[in-house]
């Protein structure tokens, strides 16, 4: 895995390009988008059997970070609702919360470089730590503010991270089966993936960690539809586009060691400060990855937060209950309304 270095904030000016509503409108398109590994090389559509376009009608964005697309979604207005995805999942994952709140909010779901429909270099600093500062660039490109973060999986410490950078801009979270926070608890299943050659094998190779994930991950399977299991995988089509995939397994921080535990430790050290934010956790209670074990630890940090059980909802919990999350988040909302926007920050940093 190539090394984490954090780049040099001083530098992140020269290092993006704002190109909103760029030609590639995935609602254009037909057949999932074959995306490059080198920048700057446009979307390929792809014939394809089944039909999940239709289920992800939204317009494409996109971020430059050091010459590479950050795609990203920006529907709707009013208050902000920021939504980061986890392992192996994209922006696709929140398409049936995004058709729903885009009528009352600003919605804006990212793809972490190597997922969805943004580019997937081979050679990249794939870590907690860069992919927190690309969201935290996002969030002050767009000069986000007042935001309510939602946020799955590797989604929760990559948000938090992006949040503890600038804490002024978020005003709420919402947190949905993710940690972050030290733990040694990890499935045998993820374990093995981990695994010199055997791991990239199957994850890359074989495409095995999204793809068990279509079953192993919910609880109604019924919900796995032909068009939802194509969407699910459809950036994921080649061991070079797989490279995210395998490379967030790797990025697990067991022990002091990694690469990555300064900076999940950095993470967990600074919940505290955000302690006085309204928070929400919806928790899958089915799930056999970030079990109730995690909830119980959140809980401990924030003992004031809200906490919605759903007892028959597994990992991928927003697609098992997407008509349920959506009216406990709006209500969550509402209870909290914002304070008075302050005009003393800078708009662009």
């Amino acid at each position: 895995m190539v090394a984490c270095h954090r780049p040099d904030p001083r530098n992140q000016t020269d290092r993006i390009a704002f190109v909103p509503n760029r030609a590639n409108n995935v609602s254009d398109s037909q057949g999932p988008a074959e995306i490059s590994s080198q920048p700057g090389e446009s979307l390929k559509p792809r014939s394809t059997a089944e039909d999940w376009r239709s289920l992800y009608p939204f317009a494409s964005h996109e971020l430059r970070i050091d010459g590479w697309r950050y795609h990203y979604l920006d529907e709707g207005q009013g208050e902000v609702l920021l939504l980061v995805h986890g392992n192996p999942t994209w922006s696709f994952y929140w398409r049936e919360l995004v058709r729903r709140w885009r009528e009352r909010y600003r919605v804006i779901a990212v793809d972490h470089i190597g997922c969805g429909l943004s580019d997937k270099p081979q050679v990249y600093p794939y870590c907690l730590a860069q992919h927190a500062d690309n969201l935290a660039m996002l969030v002050r490109r767009l000069d986000l503010r007042a935001i309510t973060l939602v946020a799955h999986d590797w989604g929760g410490p990559i948000g938090l991270g992006a949040a503890l950078a600038d804490p002024h801009r978020f005003a709420r979270f919402t947190l949905l089966n993710t940690a972050a926070f030290r733990s040694r608890r990890m499935p045998l299943r993820i374990r093995l993936c981990r695994t010199p050659l055997l791991g990239p094998l199957a994850v890359r190779g074989l495409n095995a960690f999204a793809r068990a994930a279509l079953s192993m991950a919910v609880a109604h399977h019924e919900r796995m539809t032909p068009p939802v299991r194509a969407g699910l995988l459809a950036p994921y089509d080649s061991w070079q586009h797989r490279v995210a995939i395998q490379s967030f397994v790797d990025d697990i921080p067991i022990d002091p060691s990694h690469p990555s535990y300064e900076t999940l430790l950095a993470i967990e050290q600074g919940l505290p400060s955000l302690a006085d934010r309204p928070w929400q956790f919806i928790w899958g209670m089915r799930d056999w990855c970030f079990t109730p074990a995690f909830l119980q630890q959140f809980s401990e940090f924030f003992p004031q937060a809200r906490i919605d059980r759903l007892d028959d909802a597994g990992h991928y919990v927003v697609e098992d209950a997407y008509e349920r999350i959506g009216p406990l988040v709006e209500e969550f909302v509402l209870a909290h309304p914002l304070p008075p926007i302050r005009n003393d920050q800078p708009s662009v940093e």
